[in-house]
């Protein structure tokens, strides 16, 4: 398998990205937070994936964030080396059927309707978009945020960015 560097820098900066705005950063918010100093525009070429970030400011950014360095790649890598479609995120219904969190009771009775319905012909995964995770999300009675952490802490894989 190679490497496409462009693609792995564009799906980087892409994840820095909805990183700060999913906290309602700015860019300027974000650099405030930086050990050290760059500029602005340099903040938007990692950003946009055109500049190679190096581990150490890497690292800084993350920590800036309150994100795990490895957990960031671990995003990145997936999105670049599986094909999970962009803007959706892939879950295992046996997994969800089997987490026995109240709160989760609606996915779980659907998870298991899918599962009888596939009744063994196909992968026991599905990939949902964020109309379905926000129509879940509202059926558990959560935050589509939340929901999303949850499916990940039960085996689901990060969502991505449209």
């Amino acid at each position: 398998m190679q490497l496409d560097v462009a693609t792995y820098q564009r799906v980087l900066g892409d994840e820095i990205r909805r990183l700060r705005k999913q906290r309602g950063w700015t860019r300027k918010d974000l650099n405030e937070r930086l050990q050290s100093d760059i500029s602005l525009q340099t903040l938007a070429t990692y950003e946009l994936g055109t500049r190679q970030v190096s581990v150490v400011r890497f690292v800084e950014i993350c920590r800036a964030l309150g994100e795990l360095p490895h957990e960031l790649l671990a995003r990145v890598h997936e999105r670049v080396f599986t094909d999970v479609p962009v803007g959706r995120i892939r879950i295992d219904l046996r997994k969800v059927v089997r987490d026995r969190a109240p709160e989760l009771l609606p996915l779980r009775r659907w998870a298991s309707g899918k599962l009888a319905e596939e009744s063994g012909t196909q992968t026991p995964e599905v990939h949902l978009d964020i109309a379905a995770l926000e129509r879940m999300a509202e059926l558990c009675g959560m935050q589509t945020v939340e929901l999303i952490a949850r499916l990940r802490e039960i085996g689901g894989q990060p969502a991505q960015s449209a």
